[in-house]
C-alpha cells in the first residue's frame, strides 16, 4: 500500500496528499486558527509584516504537532525559544545552540552551548527534540543527525522545520536547502522513521513571498530617510502583496512543488 504524507495548505488545514492513483484518502483536519498566546509578534505577525506568509504558515504547522512532543525536550538551535509556549505536554525544556559568528545571540534564551560537533548529553537523554529553521545553517548535518539520534530515547519524536525556498540569511552560515525527499532520506539513513512529511505555503504564496522579500531588502530601503513615505510604502507593499498572495492562492490552480518550508515529524527507531 503506498505511503502517504500530509501537506499543510495556505489556510492552515491539513490534507493527506493523493495516493499513486490520484485519490485523496483523507479529509481536512481542523487546525485551530486563533492567535497563540506567548508568541511574539515577530513570530506571529500580522498581514502588514513582510514575513507574514512564512511565519503564519510555519506557526500553524508547528502548533498542529506540538502536542506530540512530551517529557524532557531539547530545543536544538533554540535562539530566543519563540515557540516554547506551544509545547504544553513537556516536563523540561532545554535550549541548546551554537555560538555562530553569523548569528549573534544577544538577548536570547540559551541554556547550553555546544561545540558544533558533539551534544553534551548522555545517550537517550531526551524524550523529544524540536528544531526550527536550523538545518540550513549546519554544514555537517549528517554528523549532527547522528548526534540528535544518539541523545533521543528509542521511540522519541523529533519535530523539524527548515526552509525550501528562501533567500540567503545569517550569512556566511547558510549552507543548504532541502527538498522533502532529501529530508526523508537523511532521516531514514540516521535511524529515524518519518511519520509526517509536510510543506508550508503553496507555490503561489512562495512566489509572492520572494517578491515581498526583494522589495523589503532592496527597494523599500530607498525610502528609509523619508519616515512618512517609508511607513506608507511598507503598509501598501506588505499588506497589498500579502493580500494578493492569499487571494490568488485560492483562485488559481495551485501546487506544492514549490513551497516555503519543510515540516517533518519523525520517530527514533527502537
Amino acid at each position: 500500500m503506498p505511503q502517504t504524507s500530509k501537506i499543510i495548505d495556505a489556510s492552515g488545514f491539513e490534507e493527506i496528499a493523493p495516493n499513486n492513483n490520484g485519490q485523496k484518502i483523507s479529509t481536512f483536519e481542523s487546525v485551530q486558527a486563533d492567535y497563540m498566546t506567548g508568541i511574539s509578534k515577530d513570530f506571529n505577525p500580522g498581514i502588514t509584516h513582510p514575513a507574514w506568509l512564512i511565519r503564519s504558515r510555519l506557526l500553524k504547522g508547528i502548533r498542529a504537532h506540538a502536542a506530540e512532543l512530551h517529557g524532557r525536550l531539547m530545543d536544538f538551535g533554540c535562539g530566543s525559544k519563540p515557540y516554547r509556549s506551544l509545547f504544553t505536554n513537556i516536563s523540561e525544556y532545554i535550549g541548546v545552540d551554537y555560538d555562530s559568528p553569523g548569528h549573534p545571540h544577544t538577548n536570547e534564551d540559551i541554556d547550553i552551548y555546544y561545540d558544533g560537533k558533539t551534544l553534551p548529553f548522555p545517550d537517550n537523554h531526551f524524550d523529544s527534540i524540536f528544531t526550527t529553521e536550523v538545518f540550513e545553517h549546519i554544514f555537517n548535518l549528517a554528523d549532527i543527525l547522528k548526534e540528535l539520534n544518539r541523545v533521543l530515547r528509542p521511540g522519541g519524536k523529533i519535530l523539524i522545520t527548515c526552509p525550501f525556498a528562501i533567500c540567503e540569511h545569517e550569512v556566511p552560515n547558510d549552507f543548504a536547502r532541502y527538498t522533502s525527499f532529501a529530508m526523508e532520506d537523511m532521516l531514514e539513513k540516521n535511524n529515524f522513521t518519518v511519520t509526517h512529511l509536510g510543506k508550508t505555503g503553496n507555490a503561489i504564496e512562495t512566489i509572492w513571498q520572494i517578491r515581498i522579500t526583494h522589495w523589503h531588502q532592496h527597494i523599500l530601503p530607498i525610502f528609509r530617510k523619508i519616515p512618512v513615505v517609508r511607513s506608507g510604502m511598507r503598509l501598501l507593499v506588505y499588506t497589498g502583496m500579502n493580500c494578493m498572495a492569499a487571494f490568488w492562492s485560492r483562485v488559481l490552480p495551485n501546487s506544492y512543488d514549490l513551497y516555503l518550508n519543510n515540516l517533518v515529524l519523525a520517530q527514533k527507531n527502537s
